[in-house]
């Protein structure tokens, strides 16, 4: 499995027993939807190595609580503490209207209501407060905030995101 076919689930942030169970950072407004996993891949040495789930729980409902087989140990546990972890993208459930993944719009055209085409999405930033689409315009990198208020519609079939920005937004950048 590489890791472009994968999206992020979470980070093992601390070891929670000394029987090897771990706690797991969930990058979700759900973390109920991922205690039926049934195995997860973890990179390790920028190799994704599938790990199989023996039991999870929610703990402190923001935490997943995972025991993994064959790690019944502190000093394994150890060696998982800061990995990530990665399903394929095909667990995640397809979505409508104006929700979307990250993963799914590069690639996408944003157009503008008034200013009308603002360039071809190439990557999002997600470092920063307020994430941004990162389109390329005539060659000059446009910043987008993804915004509930500035997203009208998504066109999934043409690939199109039309967004109503604030007026002299795009001409900032030109």
């Amino acid at each position: 499995m590489q890791k472009e076919d994968c999206f992020f689930v979470g980070k093992v942030v601390k070891k929670y027993s000394f029987k090897g169970e771990l706690l797991v950072k969930l990058d979700t407004d759900e973390p109920e939807l991922f205690l039926e996993m049934e195995s997860v891949f973890v990179e390790q040495h920028k190799n994704l190595i599938p790990f199989f789930i023996e039991s999870s729980s929610l703990h402190k409902s923001t935490l997943l609580r995972v025991q993994f087989e064959d790690v019944y140990d502190e000093a394994t546990a150890d060696t998982l503490l800061g990995t990530e972890l990665f399903l394929p993208l095909s667990f995640l459930p397809p979505l409508t209207g104006t929700k979307f993944y990250y993963h799914e719009v590069i690639g996408f055209t944003i157009r503008d209501k008034a200013y009308g085409n603002a360039g071809t999405i190439s990557h999002i930033n997600d470092h920063t407060a307020q994430h941004l689409f990162v389109s390329i315009l005539n060659g000059n990198e446009v910043l987008i905030p993804i915004s509930d208020e500035f997203i009208k519609e998504i066109d999934r079939e043409n690939k199109v995101i039309i967004m109503d920005l604030p007026e002299g937004l795009i001409d900032l950048y030109l």
